[in-house]
């Protein structure tokens, strides 16, 4: 029963111009984004985590950083499955100029139906993402133990999309999913289902911590207690 730490990178320099970055090379965290990530590094405190897993994105990285400046033992995996989707042509295109494209829409109804011109579908971005997630989550027990805690630093579209899986939920839903830069979303995966523990959190995380618990691995009955 690891648990996963999935961290959105912080607001980067293409947040601000309302570009689509993609894998453009070179887009950096803004003044704000590193002080999100500043904050992220405080805000785990207390959560021991075993090792760290980041899209090579330089946004994703930069986003890391304090966090393995502060903990020089923690290992950092670069895994492109959980990079940012390819966009294709829509690539450093001005958001507000895709809004009045037809695959578009198509984007905002049905993502299983979108694939992006001379780039990927957001099935197969799905797919990539949620096969590295499960391939770490078994990595990280096997090595570690059942409670350990990991963290991966990735993008909007692809954390949501993982959501999507963990919860049960087509992916024409995930696009109803909400996540903020620097934000955290927080997934058990167990060996009867994956529980999803937070989305989208930009708050205290201490509550993170592994703690003993009955009946691990199924759904408690009334909600439970909560973090201690």
């Amino acid at each position: 029963m690891a648990t996963l730490i999935l961290v959105r990178h912080g607001r980067s320099t293409a947040n601000t111009a309302g570009l689509l970055a993609g894998w453009t090379p070179g887009v950096a965290l803004d003044e704000r984004g590193a002080e999100q990530a500043a904050a992220l590094r405080r805000r785990l405190d207390g959560v021991p985590i075993v090792t760290a897993v980041t899209s090579p994105l330089q946004r994703c990285r930069e986003t890391l950083r304090p966090l393995l400046d502060a903990r020089p033992e923690l290992q950092v995996h670069p895994d492109e499955r959980i990079g940012e989707c390819d966009y294709g042509e829509w690539t450093g295109r001005k958001l507000s100029e895709l809004n009045d494209e037809p695959l578009m829409e198509v984007v905002q109804r049905q993502p299983s139906a979108a694939a992006f011109p001379g780039g990927e579908s957001m099935r197969a971005m799905q797919a990539r993402s949620v096969e590295a997630v499960r391939e770490w989550n078994a990595r990280v027990e096997e090595e570690h133990g059942e409670n350990a805690v990991f963290v991966m630093c990735s993008h909007g579209d692809i954390i949501k999309s993982i959501v999507a899986d963990a919860l049960g939920t087509h992916l024409d839903h995930f696009q109803r999913i909400h996540v903020d830069p620097c934000s955290v979303t927080v997934i058990r995966y167990t060996r009867l289902s994956p529980f999803v523990m937070r989305v989208g959190d930009t708050g205290d995380l201490s509550g993170l911590a592994p703690r003993e618990e009955s009946g691990a691995g199924t759904g408690v009955v009334g909600g439970g207690a909560g973090a201690p």
